[in-house]
């Protein structure tokens, strides 16, 4: 039997697991390390890529400052999710806003020490991309379309991270890097039909808040879109494999999802929209693979183009 104690300390662990979104932290750590095997240094093998120290400290500090970057964002937006997410925010609570701060300057200061292991310039690139997550959860996402474009940008930096670190500037990853950050960028705007409620009571300049539903959808639809460009450089130009059957089948999806956008006028309809995109994006993740499987075993000497 728990005592109550163990009972309260396991509460507050859940609370805490809750609030940096640990169910979302695997997939980021999957998503970098298939992104470094595949599309980065296809030239290694994927056992190289998995026993390298450094590439190891760098997935580890990029997860821990995305959890330590939804930690401070939690901190700000306290009375902001109790009106759109009351359930959620009843169970982040459970640890007080003070421990959230020292669990969010501990995480911040283990990641400067694994930096220290890697080089300056990894020190100098954690440091401003922990300094741009604060900044955005304390000033910029309140900003019109400033917090949309920081938001998808500071999802995508991470990769950034480890691209600077292989340095293979391929065509073919920025590719990568528009489509993901599109995907990103409808998903923010997404989550502002969701929570716009809560965005008018806190004084959050969203899109639908300053120009209305309508226009929301607008601008969702131009963006969806806008991923034919990047999808078509993947598919035509570049050499993706067997990915190419991930992008036609988005793309399938992404039409699904403007028709269903159309419809939606619930928040329970904006979640599935929601959900949609992030099932997209989660299973992209998983299709990296399909790029080159030999690569796992052999690597590849260079990314080729048709």
């Amino acid at each position: 039997m728990l005592t109550r104690k163990s009972k309260v300390t396991l509460k507050k662990m859940a609370s805490l697991f809750s609030v940096i979104r640990g169910y979302n932290i695997w997939v980021i750590v999957l998503a970098q390390y298939l992104s470094a095997i595949f599309i980065l240094a296809p030239e290694k093998r994927a056992l190289d890529i998995i026993l390298d120290w450094r590439l190891f400290l760098i997935v580890i500090a990029s997860t821990l400052t995305i959890a330590s970057g939804y930690i401070i964002n939690n901190f700000y937006d306290a009375k902001k999710d109790l009106i759109n997410r009351p359930k959620k925010a009843m169970i982040d609570r459970l640890v007080s806003q003070e421990t959230k701060l020292k669990v969010y300057f501990t995480i911040n200061f283990i990641v400067a020490f694994l930096m220290f292991f890697i080089s300056w310039r990894a020190i100098l690139f954690f440091s401003a991309y922990i300094f741009l997550i604060w900044l955005y959860s304390h000033k910029l996402k309140k900003i019109f379309l400033v917090g949309n474009i920081t938001a998808s940008v500071l999802a995508v930096l991470p990769f950034f991270g480890i691209l600077m670190y292989y340095k293979n500037f391929y065509e073919v990853i920025f590719a990568h890097a528009l489509f993901l950050y599109l995907l990103i960028l409808i998903r923010e705007m997404i989550k502002d039909l969701e929570n716009i409620e809560g965005d008018l009571i806190t004084d959050y300049e969203t899109i639908p808040v300053v120009f209305g539903e309508k226009m929301a959808k607008i601008i969702i639809t131009i963006l969806t879109f806008c991923t034919l460009i990047p999808v078509y450089f993947l598919i035509e130009i570049y050499d993706v494999g067997y990915m190419d059957l991930y992008f036609y089948l988005s793309l399938i999806m992404l039409l699904f999802f403007v028709m269903l956008l159309w419809k939606s006028s619930s928040k329970t309809e904006f979640l599935k929209l929601h959900f949609l995109l992030k099932l997209i994006i989660v299973s992209g993740v998983f299709c990296i693979i399909l790029i080159e499987p030999s690569v796992l075993i052999h690597g590849k000497k260079l990314i080729s183009t048709y």
